[in-house]
């Protein structure tokens, strides 16, 4: 296994160029290419199933927060949401000739082992105009195979843009790596409620580490649930929810109300 590198020698100034893009223009064509290719190989090889992606907002700002494993973590969450999503993802990533695909598709850099303020300000300037950014909560993909810590990152940017966070939790990515192996694990995406925390203009580190690990808990419990109970129960327990959900809506509809 490779060893990540954490710092990329380039100056910041390299990266000005991939996030005045993100900042001022939509993902085009690129993205909607590189959907169509990965649709049929996630559903088909990795036999790629989702659950609960109608809590995701239908429009607005959102803040998607996945657990992470793979470089392939970004396409298995995009490839279930009808919505575009632009993705912070290491600087490394931005190289010829994969940098022209990344910067088209959504992909905006972060400089990690910095501080990286550009790449919060383009994070904000999607947000801001009502589109969707994913962000990892491990800040980086976890080795261990399990998931690792969450990181002040999320929480700084749920804070400052009051933005709602949906967590997301991926199962069985881990393996995805093992694809020159011709190993292709089964991989599930479970999408959780929408957290809002109230805005803050300048969160301290604590209190941004705080708001990611409220994520994190939701995103562990998805996790935990899909790696012991299995894909079916999963599944199983989220149509039982939604059965319940609607079926309370229902009998809300009909109760009188008070004083007629």
């Amino acid at each position: 296994m490779k060893e990540q590198v954490y710092k990329d020698p380039r100056p910041a100034e390299y990266f000005t160029r991939f996030h005045e893009r993100a900042r001022t223009r939509r993902p085009d064509w690129v993205y909607e290419l590189v959907r169509l290719l990965l649709v049929p190989y996630v559903a088909i090889l990795y036999r790629g199933r989702c659950i609960d992606s109608q809590k995701v907002p239908s429009g607005g700002p959102v803040i998607l927060a996945p657990n992470h494993f793979s470089f392939l973590d970004h396409f298995f969450v995009a490839a279930y949401l009808r919505r575009k999503v632009q993705f912070m993802a290491k600087s490394q990533l931005f190289a010829r000739p994969m940098q022209f695909i990344y910067s088209h598709g959504g992909v905006f850099p972060v400089l990690r082992g910095r501080r990286d303020e550009e790449a919060f300000k383009t994070a904000h300037t999607i947000l801001g105009r009502g589109d969707m950014v994913l962000m990892y909560l491990e800040g980086g993909r976890s080795r261990s195979g399990d998931l690792g810590e969450a990181r002040p990152g999320v929480g700084r940017l749920a804070l400052e843009s009051g933005a709602p966070v949906v967590p997301v939790a991926i199962f069985g990515s881990q393996g995805a790596r093992n694809w020159k192996r011709l190993q292709f694990p089964k991989v599930t995406v479970q999408f959780g409620d929408p957290i809002r925390f109230e805005q803050v203009d300048d969160p301290t580190r604590e209190q941004a580490q705080a708001a990611s690990e409220v994520v994190f808990t939701d995103v562990q419990r998805l996790y935990y649930g899909l790696r012991d109970g299995g894909r079916k129960s999963a599944v199983k327990a989220a149509r039982a929810a939604r059965r319940k959900a609607g079926e309370a809506a229902e009998a809300a509809g009909r109760r009188p109300i008070a004083g007629s």
